[in-house]
């Protein structure tokens, strides 16, 4: 080979290159003059002539679509008699996923060599199905014309145009597949070319799922999935997909845990293999790449391991010092300036002064199981006692936290509640009071935070009286609830004494039935009590003298029937009351009775000024003696309650509020008694 000729063999490729830019531009020239002669609707009839031409032989062939490759948008597949690799035409950005391309074909310069070029396409698709001779396949119709040389997709830059033109074999291709052909649009059409509809022949029958090798073997997987890459990194890469038995992936169907729990377990034993194969998907520039990340954190990495060293040596110190795993600590503690005006029962002038008395409450909630509770409660008061003699000489005047205990912590309350089902169940030993077991159907249920007086805060011909110790049962029915209970006095339940015990002294037995719901709340409360006697005290230091005892210190047995309702017509307006019938009997050697009745109307204005405050009146008729074989109260007294809670944030609450007593002890002579109360509620 002599040196002239080798220089012209070095310099052709340039020559080369330059022919086919100079011919590039002469066909893009070309290709838009036509266009703009023949209209947009020619160019789209050509190129609807190009995809039913390709589509038409491939579906024939073929049963089951194969994905189109997003990383080459711009190539245009079509099947061809040419021999084929054994693996079928599948998406991959890096070549050794990529299939072996079986035909290049390199578009002439000329515009009479496109059009050739376009007739061989033509020809190509023509005789595609007989190039799977081993399945029986449908005749194809090959008569359209053939397609203009615009309509052939050009990929071109400012330094390269080509079109390059892949032609698999169409009896390489796996069952059930389909072949997309992706387009884009050529110079001068103006839009864009639709792709040739994918057609699929029935799925493969199988009882199993079968493992994949290519993304292209599930067929309802797209290029425009936002998935698309990660299925074909776990597809290709390491293997550890698997389809469902008609080759699809179901990419939108919900997971269980079972199959999460496959699939992973089949990546983590592909990843492993990898690992430990020196010819796996892990390179030694990846190990490279992992060594010098972990050399430039170093330092960071020291850092985060000596913060955890830290945060486990803090850990196990809180757990060696820790009071208990199980139990939380909150209280109460409740500031109280109150001052009574007005002349007391049997009085001549007023004997209080305005004094300053306060209760804390320390509340150990211990939790087992995280659905039961364990109360234990320590309770220190001193706050004055309105119904002595030496201040008003009547229980109307009482406030709902009054008692003195010298100051001294003592145990207030033990019970423990769990869940039996659908039912709640409460045992208590100590402190246990019905109003904790059973709802009492009114916003003002609470001696911290809700009405001020003792009467106003529940119905105490059914939720007051002799209690402490005992259990109760509770079942929750939707909207409805039903309970049990049964308790002993406080005093008389540890005690072995005659007479004494849980069962021979004092004791109130509950049943109600409740409705709840948004706009309505209602309840039907039943109470048996039995006073034993000296400890006779049938409405809980509530109401008249003559409503407690009515029989004075005899033995005492009730029947107490209740009503209450709470009607919310909003979040923030609350209106409801109650209405208490009791029919006491006198026992040993007496068949004496009376009857005792009281009710209320409260009003709760709720988020007034700002949110968490609360507004509340009470009005009602405190508990009076209306028959008796005894002695009777013979005029009426009416409790008039008003209070303003100001949630300061959602610890701290201040209470202002007043309420008075018209003619108390149910009896006009008595001057009327006005309490007024400054409260302020710590919680924590």
């Amino acid at each position: 080979m002599n040196r002239t000729f080798w220089n012209l063999l070095l310099v052709s490729p340039a020559i080369l290159g330059l022919s086919s830019v100079v011919s590039s531009a002469a066909l893009a020239a070309e290709a838009t003059a036509t266009a703009e002669a023949n209209g947009l609707a020619a160019a789209k009839s050509s190129a609807s002539k190009i995809a039913e031409a390709v589509a038409e032989p491939v579906a024939a062939a073929v049963a089951e679509p194969v994905a189109a490759t997003p990383a080459a948008p711009e190539k245009l597949a079509l099947n061809s008699t040419a021999p084929a690799a054994p693996t079928p035409l599948a998406n991959s950005d890096g070549a050794q996923n990529q299939p072996e391309k079986l035909a290049k074909i390199e578009p002439e310069t000329s515009a009479t060599a496109l059009q050739a070029t376009a007739s061989d396409i033509q020809s190509a698709a023509a005789i595609a199905p007989a190039a799977a001779a081993a399945e029986p396949l449908a005749a194809a119709n090959t008569a359209e014309p053939a397609p203009q040389a615009s309509d052939l997709a050009v990929e071109s830059t400012q330094t390269e145009t080509a079109a390059k033109i892949q032609v698999p074999a169409a009896a390489a291709l796996p069952p059930a597949t389909k072949v997309e052909i992706a387009q884009t649009v050529p110079g001068g059409m103006g839009g864009p070319i639709v792709p040739a509809a994918p057609q699929a022949l029935p799925a493969q029958q199988s009882g199993t799922m079968s493992q994949v090798t290519s993304v292209s073997q599930l067929s309802d997987v797209r290029p425009t999935d936002w998935a698309f890459q990660a299925l074909q990194s776990l597809v290709e890469r390491y293997g550890c997909i698997a389809g469902y038995p008609d080759g699809t992936f179901r990419g939108n169907r919900a997971l269980t845990r079972f199959e999460f729990a496959a699939g992973l377990n089949a990546c983590l034993d592909q990843v492993t293999k990898l690992i430990g194969s020196s010819t796996g998907g892990v390179t030694k520039d990846d190990l490279a790449i992992l060594q010098r990340l972990q050399e430039e954190f170093a330092a960071e990495l020291a850092t985060l391991r000596g913060r955890v060293d830290g945060l486990e040596a803090r850990t196990a110190e809180l757990e060696a010092n820790q009071f208990s795993t199980t139990t939380k600590l909150n209280g109460e503690a409740v500031f109280a300036v109150s001052d009574t005006f007005g002349d007391g029962v049997g009085l001549r002038d007023d004997e209080t002064v305005t004094n300053f008395g306060y209760r804390v409450r320390l509340n150990l909630n211990t939790s087992f199981t995280g659905r039961d509770l364990l109360r234990t409660r320590l309770q220190a008061s001193n706050v004055a006692n309105y119904g002595a003699s030496t201040a008003t000489g009547t229980n109307m005047a009482r406030l709902p936290f009054d008692g003195g205990g010298d100051s001294n912590f003592s145990l207030d309350e033990v019970y423990y509640r769990f869940p039996v089902s659908a039912a709640t169940v409460f045992v208590g030993a100590k402190g246990l009071d019905l109003d904790e077991i059973a709802d009492t159907v009114t916003p003002f249920n609470s001696t911290g935070s809700g009405s001020i007086s003792r009467f106003g805060v529940r119905n105490p011909a059914v939720f007051r009286g002799a209690q402490g110790a005992g259990a109760s049962v509770t079942f929750n029915l939707g909207s409805l609830r039903a309970t049990a209970a049964y308790l002993a006095g406080d005093s008389d339940a540890p005690n072995p004494a005659s007479g004494r015990g849980v069962f021979n002294g004092s004791f109130s037995a509950l049943g109600q039935i409740g409705f709840f719901s948004k706009p309505f709340d209602l309840g039907l409360t039943y109470t048996r009590k039995y006073n034993r006697a000296g400890d006779v005290g049938l409405m809980g230091s509530t109401g008249s003298a003559l409503a407690n005892r009515p029989f004075g210190q005899s033995a005492t047995a009730a029947d107490n029937f209740g009503v209450q309702v709470n009607f919310k017509p909003s979040s923030r307006f609350q209106i409801g009351g109650w209405y208490g019938y009791t029919k006491a009997e006198q026992l040993r050697n007496s068949n004496n009775e009376a009857t005792i009745q009281n009710g209320a109307i409260t009003l709760a204005l709720s988020d007034v000024g700002r949110r968490g405050n609360l507004l509340g009146f009470v009005f009602g008729v405190p508990p009076k003696v209306t028959e008796s074989d005894v002695a009777r109260n013979r005029d009426t007294s009416y409790h008039l309650e008003g209070f303003y809670r100001f949630q300061v944030n959602d610890f701290i609450s201040v209470t202002p509020g007043v309420y008075v007593i018209m003619n108390p002890e149910h009896n006009n002579n008595n001057d009327d008694i006005w309490v007024g109360l400054l409260r302020t509620t710590f919680s924590f």
